[in-house]
């Protein structure tokens, strides 16, 4: 019994009888509130501690083997699929080799509306002129032979279409005037000059390239290469006339993931005011590592972009081409995201302050309005009070 004596002594939580407690209103509505908030922050405690933890890293980015995933999506409104051509290559200017890629084009109306089903494109195809070197290539099956209107090499040279006739003029470096060529004027070419403003295209999918810093764009007219240098020929029209207003609806490298800025420029809308304006997106590339709880490692980029614009007429006085060109440079610098499980103290050591601290706040509360009432109920008692 003197044992129990001494350990009751002890206890920090002294019992008041009940005959001696006092119930108040003020008590009741502090309790119902006191307790809401509880099982409201206690079930918020809950959820961040069933939610993996996010951890943070950089570091010197020493991966290899793996390739660039580019996902593009874009929509040009005012430019046929026939006329527009997208073309990847690397810091040198040259096209990138073995590129793995599924793009499609889409054509549309100037509407929106979908005209055919997709086709998929082929953004290796890149035309080689003959050089001035080069003997030209004769056709003896043909039985008429088409006038190339003084642009010819020899006499044996026949321009039977109006892209030939371009071609030749192109290799002479004269401008061709297409209105004084009959083959433009039959029809053999009509048909992707004829709707090269009254079509839309849309342009879509994914291509894989190495991992290195490298560029490319969508840009109007047929392209091909002369001598290593890429080119772009926008026969038989001006470029002035091309509207390279665009939609960018998705543009992104790697797999998307819940953290960081993977997709920037997504639902983005570019007006061009004016004729051969060049859109130019400078984008700065950093690759993620994420590491979730479950599942393998994910390899993605997040990226940062610069935006600029300009136009290109001849009146501006500037350089360039009419398009949207996208150059994009890796940083040395990967980023790690780690998922990590919240620890199981830290989690009841916050209930613990939660439901402690509100009680306490709680009852000092109860106490100031008890204290208050009841000094407010003595004055008018004793009708001091004014």
């Amino acid at each position: 019994m003197r044992f129990l004596d001494s350990l009751r002594r002890l206890d920090a939580y002294p019992k008041i009888d009940n005959e001696f407690s006092i119930r108040t209103v003020c008590g009741a509505a502090l309790t119902l509130i006191s307790t809401i908030v509880i099982v409201t922050l206690v079930i918020g405690e809950i959820n961040a501690y069933l939610s993996p933890n996010v951890s943070e890293e950089l570091f010197v980015d020493t991966t290899r083997g793996h390739k660039l995933k580019i996902n593009l999506d874009f929509t040009i409104p005012r430019i046929s699929c026939d006329y527009v051509s997208l073309d990847a290559q690397d810091s040198t200017g040259e096209q990138h080799l073995h590129i793995e890629h599924n793009i499609y084009k889409r054509r549309l109306d100037l509407l929106g509306n979908q005209i055919e089903e997709p086709k998929k494109e082929d953004i290796q195809a890149s035309t080689k002129r003959i050089s001035s070197t080069e003997a030209p290539v004769t056709t003896t099956t043909k039985p008429a032979c088409g006038s190339c209107y003084g642009a010819e090499k020899n006499a044996s040279q026949c321009c039977n279409t109006c892209q030939e006739v371009i071609d030749a003029y192109r290799e002479r470096k004269w401008n061709p005037n297409v209105e004084d060529f009959e083959q433009c004027k039959n029809g053999n070419d009509g048909s992707v000059e004829g709707k090269a403003f009254s079509e839309g295209c849309h342009i879509y999918g994914t291509m894989e390239v190495n991992r290195v810093e490298g560029r490319f764009h969508i840009a109007p007219g047929k392209s091909f290469s002369i001598n290593h240098i890429h080119v772009h020929d926008v026969q038989p029209y001006s470029s002035g006339r091309f509207n390279t207003t665009h939609k960018i609806n998705t543009l992104s490298f790697g797999e998307q993931f819940g953290f960081g800025t993977t997709r920037p420029l997504d639902g983005l809308m570019v007006e061009a005011t004016e004729g051969a304006m060049m859109f130019q997106y400078y984008i700065k590339i950093v690759p993620t590592m994420f590491v979730p709880l479950n599942g393998p490692t994910l390899y993605t980029n997040q990226f940062s972009v610069t935006k600029h614009q300009k136009s290109v007429t001849a009146m501006s006085g500037e350089t360039g081409m009419p398009g949207i060109f996208v150059n994009y440079e890796l940083s040395p610098l990967m980023v790690k995201f780690t998922e990590k499980r919240n620890s199981l103290g830290h989690f009841a050591t916050n209930v613990c302050a939660i439901i402690g601290g509100i009680f306490t706040v709680a009852g000092i509360i109860d106490s100031l309005l008890f204290t208050s009432i009841h000094v407010i109920k003595r004055k008018i008692e004793l009708g001091k009070a004014s």
